[in-house]
């Protein structure tokens, strides 16, 4: 229980300097969040778009092999876009993330730790939370929501290579199709979620970094255990949240 009653508290405090860290004349650095934002999001592009291009192939494949069955095939157009923008784009982009990003996050914060260079912020009247927790927290926030973003193109973009080379659905077609199958609620859904497993992969990379003990060897325990915390919190929170749309 201590464990997640300082979690929360760093979470707290990590918002609070984000949102009224202005007000009290202490804003996050720019320059920080432009640096993570480069560091964290943009080099993560490119993993994000071919794994999901590769899952938007296997799950038209599979979603036409099964639909074939029933003469819906062209259905696939349908399946595939409203999964990744519901579902699939958000969750790979939140699952790269905390497996590229929140390690890189906690062995830097961790070595950071294990060198002391964190209580010399302290002993400098600075706060570790806004000087390095905030900047992260934030970053992670405006570049998730367009990891999702691409990630939902690129699957779907996996899709209708399957749709129109495999399937022979005609290129304008497919695109009505999986156009028409979408709704505002669809993409709201896909946004809040990669919102809120944004600030999940930042909090506990920035927690598990803060919190080493025991030199080098720490900093590997943490790593891993940011990586394991996050995913698991990542499902959780998606279990959650799919419950709560559905029933909405």
């Amino acid at each position: 229980m201590n464990a997640v009653a300082d979690y929360l508290s760093l979470v707290g405090r990590a918002i609070f300097w984000i949102f009224c860290g202005p007000i009290r004349r202490k804003p996050v650095r720019s320059a920080a969040v432009f640096t993570q934002l480069t560091l964290l999001g943009i080099r993560s592009i490119p993993m994000i778009s071919l794994l999901s291009f590769f899952m938007g192939l296997v799950l038209a494949m599979q979603g036409a092999y099964q639909l074939s069955k029933l003469g819906a095939d062209v259905y696939v157009a349908n399946l595939t876009t409203v999964a990744f923008f519901r579902e699939i784009g958000p969750l790979f982009a939140a699952i790269v993330l905390a497996s590229r990003c929140g390690s890189s996050i906690t062995a830097e914060l961790g070595t950071m730790k294990a060198a002391e260079e964190i209580e010399a912020l302290e002993v400098m009247a600075i706060d570790p939370v806004r000087y390095l927790v905030s900047p992260r927290l934030l970053a992670v926030l405006l570049i998730m929501p367009s990891l999702a973003i691409i990630a939902n193109f690129t699957g779907s973009f996996g899709g209708w290579v399957i749709g129109t080379v495999s399937l022979g659905i005609d290129s304008p077609h497919y695109i009505s199709l999986a156009v028409d199958s979408l709704v505002q609620k669809d993409i709201v859904t896909g946004l809040i979620k990669a919102c809120i497993f944004a600030v999940l992969v930042a909090t506990i990379a920035c927690y598990h970094g803060m919190s080493v003990s025991g030199g080098a060897e720490g900093v590997g325990r943490a790593t891993t255990s940011s990586v394991v915390n996050s995913l698991i919190a990542i499902l959780s929170a998606d279990v959650v949240l799919t419950a709560l749309f559905y029933f909405l």
